[in-house]
């Protein structure tokens, strides 16, 4: 009896001793983590360099080896090496904006006033919606005919009554039509993250530095950005991803167009592996996010390591 319940005993003792274990508790909780991005992430990454490699088409189960032929004919086309300057133009220019108005909005936040939940839901509006339902809405915004921006600049004076700008149908206004739907679509997640940044700033420091009669400026620039930068370089890695992989903007907004003038390298992976039928194409073009994005990933993170230690 005793020797049975001993051996009934140790598989729960043995357990129970494995959890107490930093080292194996630590494996445990992230193996789902690592399980889940190794199969959404991990899987998809590995057949895009197989497909890529490739000459793989749509509706054809028959695949040759091509090498690097692909990447090739990929480098000598000018429409990649345009949509890659989009793609840098639309996500710079764009994520510079949205952590700009972020940080005002965000202190604004900060401050006590009627109504605040309020305006807080209303930030968050655009990022708790469909961004599909929400481009859809800037698509009427900006039509041609029935544009509601165009109808209010003609009534308070700043547009002519002949003029009519084509906001999706002229070049420049097409890119930066887009990029002010993605500081629509952004802006709230980077609202968020610098709020709960400021929020975590000691109440003393600002005590302190009132004492000392430090103004308004020399707060902003002496003890809140200081402090704040970490969480707004996080809000900026956040955006400069969701950006840079992101097509539903373009997707129903120009399709790339007007001549690919907001073509990006998402949208145009998208049109060449899936509307155009050459997935060797598309997956290839895919890749060229990785090495930005890795690139891009390692200096934020570093950047923003530093300025908190320092």
């Amino acid at each position: 009896m005793s020797t049975h319940a001993s051996t009934t005993a140790t598989p729960p003792r043995q357990a129970r001793r494995l959890l107490e274990n930093d080292k194996w508790l630590g494996r445990c909780m992230l193996a789902p983590a690592i399980t889940y991005i190794t199969l959404l992430v991990g899987f998809p990454f590995l057949l895009s360099i197989y497909y890529s490699l490739s000459d793989a088409t749509v509706g054809s189960y028959a695949l040759h080896f091509v090498g690097l032929e692909n990447f090739r004919r990929i480098l000598d086309s000018d429409t990649f090496w345009r949509s890659m300057r989009n793609t840098l133009v639309f996500t710079l220019a764009s994520q510079f904006l949205v952590v700009v108005l972020a940080k005002i909005l965000a202190m604004a936040l900060y401050r006590d006033f009627r109504g605040k939940w309020l305006v807080r839901l209303l930030i968050l509006l655009p990022w708790v919606a469909p961004i599909s339902l929400g481009a859809i809405g800037w698509l009427w915004i900006f039509d041609p005919v029935y544009s509601v921006i165009n109808r209010i600049l003609q009534m308070t004076g700043v547009l002519g009554p002949n003029t009519w700008p084509v906001w999706l149908g002229q070049p420049d206004l097409a890119m930066i039509s887009i990029i002010a739907v993605d500081i629509w679509r952004l802006l709230p997640l980077a609202t968020v993250i610098i709020l709960a940044g400021l929020s975590g700033i000691p109440q003393d420091i600002h005590d302190a530095a009132a004492m000392d009669g430090a103004g308004f400026w020399r707060h902003l620039f002496r003890i809140n950005l200081p402090l704040v930068m970490p969480i707004m370089l996080v809000a900026l890695l956040f955006g400069i991803v969701f950006t840079f992989t992101d097509m539903i903007i373009i997707y129903i907004l120009t399709r790339g167009g007007p001549y690919d003038t907001t073509q990006v390298l998402a949208s145009l992976a998208f049109f060449s592996g899936i509307q155009g039928g050459d997935l060797a194409e598309g997956a290839a073009i895919s890749l060229f996010l990785f090495p930005l994005l890795v690139a891009v990933v390692v200096l934020l993170l570093t950047i923003a390591r530093r300025a908190e230690v320092t």
